[in-house]
């Protein structure tokens, strides 16, 4: 019996994360893995278009209803969506109360506890946003994910996060096994975008597993809470998100410590690639600008 496969789907908030993970896990599951979606995000939308819900009952709030987490049977926090993916979503308190990182941890011991990762090839965690708080990094500081994916853009800020993920996967890669399996690049139709994306894998010294291209389908999926694998099974997108999925099948045991850089080095990088102009550049400009303003002034005159 091949080995369990712990993965997890980090990202800025809003770079599609959820959507990407649900796809790339349906296309898993069309490839007869089985798989157990824990969602780690407050918002409780990691499992919607596998279960064609709105919202899934959390952990959380089941518990508070019952009284407390060792009320509640595997039964009670885990549905089945398509194609037999088994999914749970781990919730959090109400908005500015609380720490929401007490829901991930609260999940996973209670799962992991009463046999829910039993008979799964996989088990997936859809995390919220940065690795700044404790609760939300539980997934690689437990080294219960042992590969993350990092889900990205050409965007300065999804770059940003990207490379402070990486910073929180190399804390904790020397003490445990958790490695960064590749970066996921879901397109916004940026300058330059694939470039900048295999740029970026390469100095964090992984890979680009794959770029995935925008495509309106996506979101007439969404709209009927569906994935594309789901909705439209012959589409181009649908082919996009199976490769994808063949390449973090492939890529067992292939994830590295990964090299983050320095924000000087990000933002010289993106320079190199004429995203952004340096200060002499700008200053540069705006002089030529005021320049040609009073040449026209004086010819004018």
């Amino acid at each position: 019996m091949a080995a369990l496969r712990q993965i997890a789907f980090y990202g800025k908030g809003g770079i599609g994360k959820s959507t990407t993970s649900q796809n790339t896990l349906a296309a898993l599951a069309d490839l007869n893995q089985k798989i157990l979606i824990v969602g780690c995000d407050p918002k409780a939308d990691s499992t919607r278009l596998i279960l064609h819900a709105k919202m899934q009952d959390t952990v959380l709030q089941l518990a508070a209803e019952a009284g407390s987490v060792e009320d509640l049977e595997v039964e009670d926090v885990v549905k089945v969506g398509y194609k037999g993916i088994k999914c749970t979503e781990a919730g959090g308190p109400e908005p500015g109360v609380g720490c929401a990182g007490r829901g991930v941890i609260t999940a996973i011991n209670f799962l992991e506890e009463n046999g829910a990762y039993e008979g799964v090839d996989y088990v997936s965690y859809d995390v919220l946003g940065d690795v700044v708080c404790g609760g939300f990094a539980m997934p690689i500081r437990e080294n219960k994910a042992q590969e993350i994916y990092i889900v990205m853009s050409g965007e300065m800020m999804a770059l940003y996060a990207a490379n402070n993920i990486s910073r929180g996967i190399l804390k904790y890669a020397t003490t445990g096994s958790v490695r960064l399996g590749g970066l996921i690049c879901n397109e916004r139709q940026t300058d330059r975008e694939y470039e900048l994306a295999e740029a970026l894998a390469k100095r964090l010294g992984s890979q680009l597993i794959h770029f995935v291209p925008r495509d309106n389908i996506v979101q007439h999926a969404e709209l009927r809470r569906q994935t594309v694998i789901e909705y439209a099974p012959d589409c181009k997108q649908a082919a996009e998100y199976r490769t994808l999925a063949q390449k973090i099948h492939d890529n067992a045991g292939k994830g590295v410590i990964p090299t983050p850089i320095t924000m000087e080095e990000l933002e010289d990088m993106l320079m190199q690639f004429g995203i952004i102009k340096s200060e002499e550049q700008e200053l540069a400009e705006l002089q030529a600008r005021e320049a040609a303003a009073k040449a026209k002034a004086a010819a004018a005159a």
